[in-house]
């Protein structure tokens, strides 16, 4: 075999050669793609609650019964209706300082502190404040 066709056999090897290098290359980016990424593919977070309702916080409201007044007015007043959440000055207009006011927004208190926890901004409630609130919720709400 003479030089000249000796080189053009040999770069046409090479350029079959990167060829094939270049798709195990391109198989194997996509292998460890799947890899890392089908483990959380049938992850989802859903909340339980959200589900199932009363599912997650047991409240025994036979032992708990909550009363407005004495039990759940004083929760919302020290842990929401404090300077710059549901105070008078609420920047949101939604203000918590009264029976009328907590009352027409228990659904939304139940799933924002109860169910989903992320209210008060200040931190989850204790579980027996939860209690509270949520007996006096299923309870009808009553201006007790």
């Amino acid at each position: 075999m003479d030089r000249s066709r000796f080189i053009k056999q040999l770069k046409k090897n090479s350029m079959k050669f990167q060829f094939i290098n270049r798709g195990k290359k391109n198989a194997g980016a996509l292998g460890l793609l799947v890899f890392l990424v089908l483990p959380f593919a049938g992850c989802y977070v859903d909340k339980e609650e959200l589900l199932y309702p009363g599912s997650t916080l047991q409240a025994d409201c036979a032992t708990a019964a909550a009363k407005f007044t004495a039990d759940v007015q004083p929760i919302i007043l020290g842990k929401c209706a404090i300077s710059g959440c549901h105070d008078a000055s609420a920047s949101g207009g939604v203000i918590f300082q009264s029976y009328t006011q907590i009352s027409a927004k228990k659904d939304r208190i139940n799933a924002r502190a109860i169910v989903e926890k992320t209210m008060p901004a200040s931190g989850s409630l204790s579980a027996a404040e939860m209690t509270k609130i949520k007996c006096w919720i299923d309870s009808g709400a009553p201006n007790n």
